[in-house]
């Protein structure tokens, strides 16, 4: 007999999944025109090249590793890790086919492209055999996933033993947090979960990760940096 709770509960996300695709394909023609590039997305982007400077630290400069961009948008940060002296294999997904498509124009013609794998998928089910990746980065898409538990748990299988998780969404956790992300982007986006740091903290405890550390970057739209590492 079918529960009708789950069943409601399963609507209710794929209802959850099928907004978040519609609004983001509106927007992908003006995505890298919009203010949250210099206010949201840059921030986090920097953030993130130094989450993966200080991993590196210790190994061999020339060591090659694989790279996991989930809820990549147009492939702006997967541009700038090829575009780096890492020697780095980067893979860029998104649930948005027009995203993608914008990632591969974008790329198209440059050094980046040669090594930059665009994919269209779904980032509660990753198309990826377990182990594929060396490190894996999220910014700004974590609270559009309606299963949240079910996402770190599929990052973590994805990661290599001593690959890193690196999670940034927004902080909410304080005034300002909770008025921008609880209230401004809850009215604009709907149907968006900016989880709590503890919230955060106790996925990655429960997908497995070990050394979990967050840190909180930018004042005016504060974000929460979570990493973590596969034992």
């Amino acid at each position: 007999m079918t529960n009708p709770a789950s069943s409601h509960a399963d609507l209710r996300a794929r209802d959850f999944k099928h907004r978040a695709q519609g609004l983001f394909h509106r927007w992908s023609e003006n995505y890298d025109r919009s203010l949250l590039n210099f206010f949201v997305f840059r921030p986090a982007y920097m953030a993130l090249l130094e989450e993966i400077a200080a991993w590196r630290a210790g190994r061999a400069a020339r060591d090659p590793f694989h790279l996991l961009d989930v809820g990549c948008g147009t492939g702006s940060f997967a541009a700038m890790v090829r575009s780096s002296p890492w020697p780095a294999d980067v893979t860029a997904m998104d649930f948005v086919p027009s995203m993608c498509r914008l990632a591969r124009e974008k790329l198209e013609g440059t050094p980046a492209a040669e090594r930059v794998h665009i994919v269209n998928g779904d980032s509660e089910h990753l198309p990826f055999p377990a182990g594929s990746f060396d490190v894996l980065t999220c910014s700004n898409s974590f609270h559009h996933y309606p299963h949240q538990d079910e996402v770190v748990r599929e990052m973590r299988r994805v990661l290599r033993p001593g690959g890193k998780l690196i999670l940034i969404d927004g902080f909410r956790d304080n005034a300002i947090g909770w008025f921008v992300f609880d209230v401004i982007v809850q009215r604009v986006e709907r149907n968006v979960h900016h989880a709590p740091w503890s919230l955060v903290r106790r996925l990655f405890l429960q997908a497995g990760f070990t050394d979990i550390r967050h840190r909180k970057i930018n004042l005016l739209a504060p974000l929460l940096v979570t990493t973590g590492i596969a034992p």
